[in-house]
Order: structure tokens, then sequence, then C-alpha cells
């Protein structure tokens, strides 16, 4: 079809503005060929929804830049840009500052039914960041730019983004709290004579104060308040009624009302009651705002991530908490440890595992000196590897939130306040119509007063505060304490906990004073070669071992691999050297008077074997007999040897399997919730993926390690796992906290809107109690979350 241009004014069908010149298709105007392009690119991907979400909620094309974007696939530009990259999958952010509203939510996220190879993109509104993941064999950068910019939505593109930058404030809420201030000092100082019963007086001054007032209020209504009108507007487009629909009624009720009353001088209107409704309204959305802004989950990992890496300074190595770690550092990372940070690989060669990034374990080749991304997992023989980018603020919290890793558990407060959002509102609506049917009738002249008052105190924000304030501040208890969580809903799943599972090694037991004997014959060189391949294992026993040995370990390490559970193997010098279970290394299992048995071979002849017993956790049994008949069993990988031991730390009622492998563990879970159990796993995350997997809450435990698992739903430092009892019991007080503040928050409403029905409440004071009730069940969750945790934490 052909763009016809026609000369008659009217709005554009895409951004809405007025049209200078007028191009029609489609039986649609546009302003321009840019509004028209847009459309056109919409239509034939059939997302043309978009129009029904807002009213024109297109931008202006006329003035858009035709900026090229070619030199976004130049390779060093590329690597400053791109958050991870491989041959089949990349992601990148953008910051795109014309997103605006819904629509450009609903049209960015559906990005791949316009550009081809796009796979996810997700849009984080207050920061007005799109986060693409894309295939780069089949779309490169500049085409997304291009794209995004075609439909209205141009990147901004900072090369320099690892320099700190401050960010842009958005002060538009601030700038609309100033403008209904202003009016409401200055509505109230020209109402005066009304309130001192002297309007009678002097009709022309009362007039003149009442015109003034009206003046007034006009920005207050179109700009300061707007944005309850265009939300109402939005939620009639969905069918989907929210709660900004009766403050819009009683806003609009409001201003039409005055405004008839003040031009037809038949009375001097409510705008005192406006514009202080509309003040006091927004700085209950200023405080709003402010108290999700203290609760961002978007947390500095310093006091999130207890993650530790070897630090390499002068050839020696150093655990270091990876907040610590700088450009050029030199990190030496063992077989499963997490990269991190960004880094170039100083090895020949390595292969990651970046399941944490991409959800797909599918181990990546990488060759010396390519970039490694933050959150690949190394698969075979320890490498070392310089830091580019020190780990930014919330990126490894992020991976760990990917969705591939989140449990398909439904959150019941999530819940409730969904219902309460979906009827809340009709049930107010109704109210009100029956209120203002009654006032009407026998004091018309209160009606408009009554009605507004009942659509402003029945407002449920505090409703929608109370779940995330009390779980973000029990969130900060727990981090306090070295528990962390990966989201607030885990601590929904921790409270329901009836079933706890432990591991042995690692776990319930620690490696820090072990009694190990080693029986066989090693020369020298070759304990070296035993020390080095220890070194490169993250298992506990590994550990253990490398304490051990006195010897420097050899350095060249070829063909390295670990079987979890079984053992590792790699060639030393020219020397194949196995270090595992009997089995691994072809050994003859031995009468089990130890806990657990590394046996060694070189070439595969047997050499020797290391005899180990390890010792409980300090605490550990006063922890396990405050839970009770919670704890039902301990799995091991290990023998039976420490089964008398087990026996006197554990409850007669409890299950204790050994030689239990990960697939064992994981049935073994799977087990207990078909008989409707909620189960919490505990472990040190090394052969307990599964089941941290399949559990309600997978828990790793951690000591300074960098190794742990995606699907592990917390890290608890090693030294605290005494305390768990305690933290459940914390997580049930939660739930406990929240139900109160739910009842509170229901209470209020149910109080105010008596009062407001029966005209007892003017507009004013109910503006005033909102926000009244907001700080109200904020500082009930506060304070109770943290007396709660002083007196548990310490008794």
């Amino acid at each position: 079809m052909v763009a016809e241009r026609i000369s008659t004014k009217v709005q554009c069908f895409h951004c809405g503005e007025d049209c200078d010149e007028v191009f029609r298709f489609d039986d649609k105007t546009f302003c321009c060929f840019g509004c028209k392009s847009v459309y056109e690119i919409l239509s034939a991907n059939d997302l043309c929804d978009y129009y029904g979400i807002d009213n024109a909620p297109g931008l202006k094309q006329k003035s858009r830049s035709d900026e090229s974007f070619d030199y976004l696939d130049d390779p060093a530009i590329r690597r400053k840009l791109v958050k991870f990259d491989s041959v089949d999958y990349s992601r990148v952010t953008f910051q795109i500052p014309a997103i605006h509203c819904v629509s450009c939510i609903w049209l960015l996220e559906n990005l791949r039914k316009v550009c081809p190879g796009v796979l996810k993109a997700q849009v984080i509104f207050g920061k007005k960041e799109l986060t693409i993941d894309f295939n780069p064999q089949e779309t490169h950068l500049s085409s997304l730019a291009s794209t995004l910019s075609s439909l209205g939505y141009a990147p901004r593109i900072a090369l320099d983004a690892e320099k700190n930058v401050p960010e842009s404030v958005d002060r538009t809420l601030l700038y609309k709290l100033s403008v209904a201030g202003f009016a409401f000092g200055n509505v109230m100082l020209f109402s005066f004579p009304e309130y001192l019963g002297l309007d009678n007086q002097d009709e022309l001054l009362t007039r003149v104060f009442s015109l003034l007032n009206l003046v007034l209020s006009v920005p207050v209504f179109f700009y300061s308040a707007w944005h309850y009108f265009t939300s109402a507007a939005a939620s009639f487009r969905q069918k989907q009624i929210n709660i900004d629909v009766p403050i819009a009624a009683g806003l609009l009720a409001l201003f039409l009302r005055s405004s008839y009353d003040i031009l037809t001088a038949t009375g001097p209107g409510y705008l005192d009651s406006f514009t202080g409704l509309v003040f006091f309204l927004l700085i209950g959305r200023w405080f709003q705002s402010k108290t999700y802004e203290s609760l961002a989950f978007d947390r500095d990992f310093k006091s999130y991530f207890p993650l530790a890496v070897n630090r390499v300074v002068n050839g020696v190595s150093h655990p270091t908490v990876i907040y610590q770690l700088a450009k050029g550092d030199e990190i030496r990372i063992r077989n499963l440890e997490i990269v991190p940070a960004d880094s170039t690989l100083k090895s020949d060669h390595a292969y990651f595992d970046y399941s944490f990034v991409t959800g797909e374990a599918k181990p990546v080749k990488v060759l010396r000196n390519e970039l490694v991304y933050a959150g690949g997992r190394l698969v075979g023989q320890p490498v070392n590897l310089i830091i580019e980018k020190p780990t930014s603020q919330s990126h490894l919290t992020s991976l760990w939130n990917n969705d591939a890793f989140k449990k398909r558990h439904e959150s019941n407060y999530q819940k409730i306040i969904d219902r309460a959002a979906r009827n809340f509102t009709w049930i107010v609506i109704g109210i009100a119509a029956v209120t203002a049917v009654y006032w009407q009738l026998y004091h018309p002249d209160r009606m408009w007063l009554v009605l507004t008052s009942v659509l402003m105190v029945a407002c449920p924000c505090a409703l929608a505060l109370a779940a995330p304030f009390t779980y973000g501040s029990m969130l900060r208890v727990f981090g306090k304490n070295e528990f962390y969580l990966k989201n607030a809903d885990v601590i929904e799943r921790l409270a329901n906990i009836d079933a706890v599972v432990f591991d042995k090694t690692g776990t319930v037991t620690t490696g820090t004073v072990p009694n190990v004997d080693f029986t066989g014959a090693l020369t020298s060189d070759e304990r070296s070669y035993v020390k080095a391949l220890v070194c490169a294992s993250t298992h506990p026993l590994s550990a253990i071992v490398s304490k051990f040995i006195s010897e420097k370990p050899c350095l060249k390490i070829s063909k390295f691999r670990e079987v979890p559970g079984k053992g590792v193997e790699a060639v030393l010098d020219g020397a194949l050297v196995k270090i595992g279970s009997a089995a691994f290394v072809g050994a003859v299992s031995k009468k089990e008077t130890y806990a657990s048995y590394v046996f060694v071979s070189i070439n595969n002849e047997v050499r020797g074997s290391y005899a180990i017993s390890t010792n409980p956790r300090a605490g550990i049994k006063e922890m396990l007999d405050r839970l009770g008949k919670r704890c039902v069993a301990l799995l091991s990988g290990d023998n039976e040897a420490e089964k008398p031991n087990m026996q006197r730390l554990f409850a007669p009622s409890v299950q204790l399997l050994f030689n239990q492998d990960p697939h064992s563990k994981l049935a073994f879970v799977s087990s207990l919730q078909q008989q409707g159990h909620r189960v919490l796993m505990v472990g040190d995350g090394l052969n307990d993926s599964g089941a941290f997997k399949q559990s309600d809450v997978g828990l790793a435990i951690s000591d300074d390690t960098g190794v742990f698992t995606p699907a592990s739903d917390g890290i608890l430092k090693g030294d605290k796992l005494v305390m768990l009892d305690k933290f459940l019991s914390l997580a049930k007080s939660s739930s406990r906290i929240l139900w109160i503040a739910f009842s509170i928050s229901f209470f209020y409403n149910a109080i105010a809107l008596g009062f407001a029905v029966t005209g007892h409440l003017t507009p004013l004071v109910a503006a005033i109690l909102m926000p009244i009730s907001s700080v109200s069940v904020v500082g009930f969750s506060t304070v109770a979350v943290n007396s709660v945790a002083r007196k548990k934490l310490q008794s």
C-alpha cells in the first residue's frame, strides 16, 4: 500500500503529536515517515497490541537521528559492551532513555518477534535498562541497536561504562510534589476568608480568591496528579482495574465539582482539599519509593557473596575475598570454582561451564589471552587468570537468580497481594457508589467530600509494603549473621521446612583438625605429584591431604579429570596419577576403621592410601538436638566407619545412609517430598547439586571457598551452621510478622473506611492517613523483625 500525503491537521496514530504533514497508511494517520515505518514494522510482526496498551504510546520519529551503529561490531568496542560472549550465545545491556510506560516494556520484551536472533529481552524499568540475550551467528550488536533506534528506542552507548559515572536521578516525583505543595499552601492562604466566615462580607474578594485557587489547582491536576489518571486509563484499556482507579475517580470528582462551583459562582469548591489530597498522596508515593530503594535486593555483593579465590602474589597463592580483587590481579582457579570477574586466561587453554550464566551446562574451550566471563565454572585442571574488570555490583547475584535455577514454588504472600489488588478496588468502588447515593439523598452538600474520602482512605498501599519490607529486613538480619539467601521468596519456603537432610563431609564434619595416617611408599617427587593433584581439587578430603603433605606441588599438570564422588586423575611429569576411592584407582577396599580412605596410584600401580578421620563441627550436636524431629537423615558418600560417631551425634530416629552417590541423594530427597515433606538439603555443594535442585531449599555450606552450586538457594558460612535451627525459627517468625502486618493493613482500611462512610473523615485527613498507615506497617515490621532476631539469636 502506498502512503498518501494529505494536508489536514490531525494527531499521529503512533506518537499522538499534532501532524504538520500527514501520511496515511492502513487507514491510520502519521506525522512523519518515521512513525509510519515503526507502525509497519509492528504490523508486519503482529505486534499491534502495542497500541492497545496505551493511547498513542510511541515516540515521535521525525527528530530521530539516523546514527549508524556499525562501529559496535568492532571487536574492541564489542568487548567493552557485552557482558557475556560465546559462539551461539551473547548478552548485552543497553541504556534506553526513551522507556517511559508499560507499552515500552511490552514492546521491548517482545523484541525477538521483530529482530531475528534475539533469544530474550528483559527491561529494568527503574534503571531504563534493556538486557538482550541473542545468538551472534544470527544478528549483530549493530543490528540490535539499529532495530531499537528504528522503533524509537535508540540506545545510549557508554563506552566508558567501567568508570564510576554517577547515575542521573529522576526528580520528576519531587517536582510534582513541589508544585502540589506550593499550590496547597497558597490555596489554603486564599481560603482564609472562607475559614474565618468572612466570605459573605466581600463577595468580589471571595470571587477573586476562588478563581486564584482554581488557577493554582490546574497545574496540580494536569501535572502533579496526572499519573493517577493515565494509570487508571491504562488499566481500563487492559481490562484490569488497579488501585489507582478509585484515587483517580476521587480526584476527578473533587476537581470537576470544585471547578463547576467556582465558575458558576455557586460555591467556593473544595480545592484546598484537592490540592492537599494530591500533596499528601505524593508524599505517600515518595515514601514508598524510598522504602523500595532501601530494600533493593540488588545488594552489594560485598555483604552478599562470601566467596573467596586464590590470589597469586610472587608465585604464592593466598585466599582472597572476591570484592578485594582489582584489575591486574592474578588469580588461580581450581576445578569447579567460579570465576568471580571478567578475566584473561594466562594458561594455554581451559574449559569453562557457563551454565551459571546461560543455564546450559556446555563447557566452552578458551585459549590463552582470551576473555573468560564472570560466572564461568572451570572444568578441568587449575588455571591462572588476570583480572580485567572487577566484578560489578550485584552481577554474580543476578547470575545466581538466573531463571534456569529458579524453583517453581508459588509464593503465598504474593498470591494474597495479587488477589487483594484485583478484588479490593471493585469492593471500594462499590462501597463508594452506595455511599454517594446515600449522601446525595440525605446530605447532597456533603456528598462529594464523603465520596472522595471513601475513595482515598481505602488505598491498600500499606499492604503492598508489608511483604517486601518484612522479608527484606529479615534478609538483612541473615546477611549480618553470614547467612546469604538468593532472594526473599526463600524465606517463605524456609518457614515451611519440616525435614532437614545433611551431607556429612564438609558439612557435619570439618577438616580443621583431622587425623591423617598414610600407609604405603611415596618418594618426595611423588608426594609433590599428589600435592599438586589434591590442590587442583576442591573436595574437603583433598584439602585435608594437601595440608598433610609438606612438599611443594608439581606445577606441570595435564589431562586433569575429576569424577564427582570418585576421585581425580592427571598426568604430572609424564606419570599418570590417580587419587580417590579404591574402585577409582583399582585398589582393594580396606577394613572400615577410618571414615575415609584416599587411595593413590601412579601409572596404574597402587602406591598407598591416606586414612582420614574428621571431627564434627563444634556445637553441631546441640544444634541437631534443637532441630529435633525435623532432622530426618544424614547422607554420606563415605563408608560406614564413622557410623558410631554419627549415631552419637544424631537422634535414633534419624536415618544414617552411607556410600551415597549424587543420584542416591537426589532420589532420597524426592522420596521425602512424595511423602508430603518440605525438604531442606544442607551440603557443601560438590556432590549435592542434584539434591539441591530437587529440594525445596538447598543450602550450601561455605568455608572460604569459591565452590558452590547455582542450584543452591542460600550460602551459610561453615562456622554458622550451629545456628541453623535459629535461622529456621526466624524464618517462621518472619512469616508470622508478615501476617500481622497484613492484619494491621486490613484493620486500618476497615476502621478508616467506616469513619469515611459515616462522614467523619475529610479527604485531606484521609490523604494524611495514607502515608501514616504505610509508616506504621514499615515501622512495625522493622521493630518486630529486629526484636525477634535479637531474642532468638542471643538465646
